[in-house]
């Protein structure tokens, strides 16, 4: 049977998988001294300033943390004049540092897995982390010419972050962060995306591409079908996070030779309080059956890495879609295995 890596390859590339791409399986996230240096908040925390200046706070009662933007808090006060208040945080790092992430790179096992640094957020979530969401969106159509400036501005750091990770790194994959949509609709039209982020992520992926990443993994956990023609220009393989609303199996049957959808499971569908392993089970026969194929499709969950918000939801998940391809494709279960931190979930 195919390694995870070898079987990842066949679905993304069109070849004959044996069995359904499981979640994160084929994918080792790696990390950056970028991130020693951004400090996030831990659950319960509140008011911490990451590198950029924006204050963020994890409360106890909610999954993930977010950005403050109350007036004493937001850093881009206006967006017509965004130089004034925004300063972009060096990347200048020891080689120390980055020796610690390059052992990370060489642990991993290039027979399963891709290694894949981490990067996030975005382009569009950098801004409105920075300004604010109403501001953001209304500052692309008041102040067209500030807004394509910033955008460079953010490329410019990116490709910056992007020169050091190939060079010290020497990632295989890249995976990617920038939610753009809620579940229902995007954040913007179609030809306003395109304007905005077309050539500033193809020069971003393309960059990575050009030095050895196979794949680009780009997560935005919403609906975003409409924006698919793009996401296949910039350069992106396969987009995590395609929620249930965009129709997948129509979306797999129109693109997926262009390119891969890894999502299917919505934290409302299966992420629940009220979750248990059977009811997972039964998301999975349908959705798997719904979609039909293994090819340009990976069962996963939508969140924007491995685990879940509720205790065991991932884990059954996981052993779901492999029983699936144990019982409907003939996989051999005991060939299938979990790496060291997949266990974790």
């Amino acid at each position: 049977m195919m390694t995870a890596r070898e079987n990842m390859d066949a679905v993304i590339r069109g070849g004959n998988p044996d069995r359904f791409c499981n979640n994160y399986e084929a994918i080792q996230f790696l990390f950056h001294p970028f991130m020693m240096h951004s400090p996030s908040p831990k659950k319960g925390e509140m008011d911490v300033v990451d590198a950029w200046g924006v204050t963020n706070s994890f409360p106890e009662n909610v999954p993930g943390a977010f950005p403050v933007h109350t007036p004493d808090k937001i850093v881009i006060k206006d967006f017509e004049h965004w130089q004034d208040y925004l300063k972009a945080p060096s990347l200048k790092f020891p080689e120390e540092e980055w020796a610690m992430f390059k052992a990370q790179r060489d642990a991993v096992d290039a027979k399963e897995s891709y290694a894949a640094p981490f990067v996030a957020p975005g382009l569009f979530e950098r801004m409105h982390h920075c300004g604010g969401m109403e501001n953001v969106m209304m500052a692309f159509y008041e102040c067209e010419d500030e807004m394509h400036d910033l955008v460079k501005f953010l490329v410019d750091w990116e490709l910056e972050l992007a020169e050091y990770i190939c060079k010290y790194i020497q990632p295989d994959a890249l995976f990617h962060h920038d939610d753009w949509g809620s579940m229902k609709s995007t954040f913007m039209s179609p030809a306003m995306f395109e304007d905005f982020f077309g050539d500033a992520y193809k020069t971003i992926y393309g960059y990575y591409k050009e030095h050895g990443c196979k794949y680009v993994f780009h997560h935005s956990d919403s609906y975003g079908a409409t924006l698919v023609p793009t996401m296949i220009d910039m350069g992106i393989d396969v987009w995590q996070g395609c929620m249930a609303s965009n129709n997948i199996p129509e979306m797999v049957k129109k693109y997926g030779d262009k390119i891969t959808f890894m999502g299917g499971f919505d934290g409302a569908m299966i992420d629940r309080a009220d979750a248990t392993e059977e009811s997972v089970r039964e998301c999975v026969w349908q959705v798997l059956d719904e979609v039909g194929t293994a090819k340009g499709f990976i069962p996963c969950i939508a969140q924007g890495g491995p685990g879940s918000v509720f205790p065991n939801v991932y884990k059954w998940l996981c052993d779901a879609i492999d029983d699936y391809s144990v019982e409907k494709m003939g996989a051999k279960k005991e060939e299938i295995t979990r790496m060291p931190w997949q266990i974790l979930f």
